[in-house]
């Protein structure tokens, strides 16, 4: 008891105030121009990445001609590369490059993007085969994921230093949903207007483009923090490590990581069998396909804004086991969608997959990222957030690609196949019963009063 009081009152001693000044800038200095162009350019740019990969679906589906087990295994293996974010974090935190910590490395994976859709483009078409496909979607991937992490970092330190963390985040999150919506939605009408190759070149340009504007700016422009470098970068890698390390021991923190890992992990994937049989058995058109994309991002950006403005108080236990919840009712009606139930009230299958095949798959794969951050950046000791909240990422990343992986064995045990999809719904049931226990062991999620027992937050951070 006496620990917790300790920790109570360590976080809350007030803030040291910066000296009065009359520049009506009350709460510290604020974010430069040049910080924002580095965050709205790279958060705009990642929410656009889903224009090139629906280009992707598509050119496997009518390019090469795959089946649906083996693109969805081709498109999950290309997220290798997420899989490192921990080590990016840490090489880019004690590594720097003339000086620099973060511009260098988003400039080194842009180039590498660059590379990746440029090599697609130009090869010519007998050469571009799955495996050739899928190495430079990898390489495209090593890039992304370098481009990530440095840029959550700058959006970390930027909203530290200028005492605006909260605005910061949620311009981040705004610029990439916004382009995550125009990017499904230009994808629909691209598809339906011009090839695939010429989507790839449009992601292209757009990627120099950002390539340019980061090589322009230096980071001491950059509202980021003075860096100590009286240690070696070997003796900086340790360090970082060794807070990683100490934070994952954490009894709260490892079994929140156990659960999400398991949530994701044991669910089997099917998101590349149901666009096959949207697009193949119902004959959906294209633009069917990006307006539920489209539709995906609007709920995921509505479902940010509504958790931050009235849910961030609810105990995590409570929040996610009813999203778990959600997520089985939701695939409850995938199962009644493939039986015909929908068409017999009268509903179109274009109807039902413009509405709720995208929020399925959003809530599947991306509602419960944005409250386990929060739950981290509470759960996890001050110094490592970026580190810890780097590892998370790659775990999610290693358990959907894992899940995907049992979408697949799922398929074929059931019989689904390009022209076969008979057994649809026995895969559909199968994944409900995976997706329902999660819930028999919310209980590795800490409440509110485990949280408090931690020393972690303080008593008006939930509410009853």
């Amino acid at each position: 008891m006496d620990r917790g009081r300790r920790g109570r009152q360590r976080r809350a001693r007030p803030a040291p105030t910066s000296p009065p000044n009359n520049t009506g800038a009350e709460d510290g200095p604020r974010a430069s121009t040049n910080d924002w162009w580095i965050l709205d350019i790279g958060s705009s740019v990642q929410g656009f990445r889903c224009f090139p990969n629906m280009a992707v679906n598509f050119f496997l589906k009518d390019g090469l001609r795959v089946s649906p087990s083996t693109a969805q295994i081709l498109q999950n293996s290309t997220n290798l590369p997420m899989i490192g974010k921990p080590i990016y974090g840490v090489l880019s935190d004690a590594i720097g490059i003339r000086g620099e910590h973060r511009l260098p490395y988003i400039a080194i994976g842009v180039l590498l993007q660059v590379i990746s859709w440029l090599s697609i483009i130009f090869l010519p078409p007998s050469c571009i085969t799955k495996i050739t496909l899928t190495m430079f979607l990898l390489l495209g991937n090593v890039g992304a994921s370098i481009v990530d992490v440095a840029h959550d970092a700058i959006a970390a330190e930027v909203g530290r230093h200028t005492n605006s963390t909260g605005k910061i985040q949620a311009m981040v999150l705004s610029f990439s949903s916004v382009t995550g919506i125009l990017g499904n939605l230009l994808g629909g009408v691209a598809l339906s207007k011009t090839s695939t190759s010429s989507m790839f070149s449009i992601f292209a340009v757009i990627l120099t483009v950002q390539f340019l504007v980061i090589i322009s700016i230096s980071e001491n422009s950059l509202s980021l923090p003075a860096r100590m470098n009286s240690l070696s970068s070997s003796v900086r890698i340790r360090q970082q490590f060794s807070q990683l390390w100490n934070a994952i021991c954490i009894p709260e923190v490892a079994s929140s990581i156990g659960w999400l890992a398991i949530s994701f992990s044991l669910v089997p994937v099917l998101f590349g069998t149901m666009f096959y049989y949207q697009t193949s058995h119902l004959k959906l058109d294209s633009s069917v396909i990006a307006m539920s994309k489209v539709l995906g991002q609007i709920y995921l950006l509505i479902w940010s804004l509504t958790y931050e403005k009235w849910l961030k108080k609810i105990p995590p236990r409570k929040l996610f086991m009813y999203l778990q919840g959600s997520v089985v009712t939701l695939m409850l009606c995938d199962f009644a969608f493939v039986q015909g139930f929908f068409r017999c009230l009268g509903i179109p299958d274009p109807v039902y997959v413009i509405l709720l095949s995208g929020l399925i798959e959003v809530m599947t794969l991306q509602f419960k990222n944005i409250p386990f951050n929060v739950l981290f950046s509470r759960l996890c000791p001050v110094g490592c957030e970026g580190s810890l909240v780097a590892f998370v990422m790659s775990i999610t990343a290693m358990t959907t690609m894992i899940s995907s992986y049992l979408g697949v064995a799922l398929a074929k045990w059931a019989v689904v196949s390009g022209d076969e999809f008979s057994g649809i719904s026995l895969a559909i049931t199968v994944q409900i019963i995976c997706a329902a226990v999660p819930i028999s062991i919310g209980w590795w999620i800490p409440d509110k009063s485990d949280i408090k027992f931690a020393k972690l937050i303080n008593d008006e951070d939930y509410e009853e």
